[in-house]
């Protein structure tokens, strides 16, 4: 049968109107851009891997029509996880079936290979600041910049009320299509329209107070976007190996002996901590000196050369051949002025 018109309000429930008190109060409103820093990373990393083994499979299993590419790539992070804890239990866990000195031995090198999967993630997520940090100081771009990107999502239900979500992204993540617009001042606050666009111009020796500093400095900003991205991959695999190449060192058997994660025992774990620190300066000092001869001795020198190597070089590249050569006077147009400088 069909409902008159008038009963429609009967059988729908805008609890959104009904009930205020539901709705969500969220953290934005619109797209923001965010404060590049350690706490900024923090935050969103910690969203994001709780999200990961929480809401985002729950969304996929159930074929929520809001599951997204976002969604599914942040997902990654937990076979990542999973896989490094089954790399460590396979040499940790079948140490108990062997004899007493094998079984110290095997221990040696099962506990090594934990923190040289540890040092991997850390050494190749840490040595991309090598590269952007100083790009960012000598151009202006932070290549790193985040933002949180307000989505709107379809309600499951008529009494959905729920259906924003934040979502984490770069300004620079699409080479092609940067967030150019979140760049801009707010003029509502009082800032310059260009002001970020003036400050990375000055820096190019593009000029000061140009009319258009936007649109002179897109195309040097893509430019430098992209040489940072390769730059970042070159560097990172090889401060990652460097990593890899450090927690093998024989010192860490000394913090091995007396490892603690027990913080509610102020004593042994700062003690623990203390004992880190020794054994990782030591371990990189080994790691320089090397052992044996020839290049066997020269190995970690190598390696941690062509590390170090790799992120001066990256960031040379992506800084020398972005910034604009100053000419002399009578070669100019001064794009901030309306005549010829003679």
């Amino acid at each position: 049968m069909i409902l008159p018109i008038n009963n429609i309000k009967n059988s729908i429930n805008f609890s959104a109107d009904s009930n205020p008190k539901d709705k969500k109060t969220l953290e934005y409103d619109h797209d923001t851009l965010l404060p590049n820093n350690i706490y900024t990373y923090t935050r969103i990393g910690m969203d994001k891997l709780t999200n990961a083994f929480t809401l985002y499979p729950a969304k996929g299993l159930k074929g929520s029509k809001n599951a997204n590419f976002y969604e599914f790539l942040t997902m990654g992070t937990v076979p990542y996880l999973i896989g490094s804890a089954g790399l460590m239990a396979v040499f940790n866990f079948a140490n108990k079936f062997f004899s007493p000195f094998d079984k110290v031995q095997a221990s040696k090198i099962g506990q090594k290979m934990a923190l040289g999967v540890l040092f991997y993630g850390v050494a190749k997520s840490l040595s991309k600041q090598l590269i952007s940090r100083p790009v960012n100081m000598l151009t202006g771009v932070d290549t790193d910049q985040p933002y949180a990107k307000v989505i709107y999502e379809l309600p499951d239900n008529i009494n959905d009320t729920d259906i924003t979500s934040i979502e984490y992204h770069k300004v620079f993540e699409s080479v092609e299509f940067p967030r150019w617009d979140l760049l801009y001042g707010d003029e509502a606050k009082g800032q310059k329209r260009n002001f970020r666009y003036d400050k990375i111009a000055k820096k190019l020796n593009m000029g000061e107070n140009l009319n258009d500093s936007d649109q002179e400095t897109k195309p040097r900003i893509k430019e430098i976007i992209v040489k940072s991205n390769v730059a970042k991959s070159i560097s990172s695999y090889m401060w990652a190996a460097t990593g890899v190449a450090l927690a093998f060192q024989k010192p860490w058997e000394d913090y091995f002996n007396a490892m603690t994660f027990k913080f509610w025992k102020p004593q042994e774990f700062l003690k623990s901590l203390k004992v880190f620190g020794a054994s990782f300066v030591k371990s990189a000092k080994d790691l320089y000196k090397g052992e044996g001869t020839g290049i066997a001795k020269h190995a970690g020198k190598i390696l941690l050369g062509a590390a170090v190597l790799s992120s001066v070089l990256g960031v040379i590249n992506t800084v020398a051949g972005s910034k604009q050569t100053p000419k002399s006077k009578s070669d100019i147009i001064k794009p901030d002025e309306k005549h010829v400088v003679s």
